[in-house]
């Protein structure tokens, strides 16, 4: 049986999602090397590498860390994702993954 709210986003029910802690590493003993480097620092290569790490380590952290680290893993995970986007908005769509509607 499934506990907690079901109408209510991975972020929603992450404590820590709001950021705050985040986004100010002073305030938490974190350095700058643990949040990542900028994405918009990162060649198309690197991108694509960064973003393999986190999909493959995607259902480990859900199940299994800390909630601070997942809060984390799904910052740096929509801030890859977003830059992905914004270098290629026209990206290839693969007929076979369309839904007729």
């Amino acid at each position: 049986m499934m506990t907690g709210s079901t109408d209510m986003s991975p972020e929603q029910r992450v404590p820590e999602w709001g950021g705050d802690h985040l986004a100010d590493p002073a305030g938490d003993d974190l350095d700058g090397d643990t949040l990542g480097v900028d994405p918009t620092e990162l060649s198309d290569e690197d991108l694509i590498r960064e973003m393999h790490s986190l999909h493959r380590t995607r259902l480990d952290t859900l199940r299994h860390a800390a909630d601070s680290a997942l809060a984390n893993h799904l910052r740096r995970t929509a801030e890859l994702e977003t830059e992905y986007l914004a270098r290629h908005p026209g990206r290839e769509v693969d007929p076979s993954r369309l839904r007729d509607v």
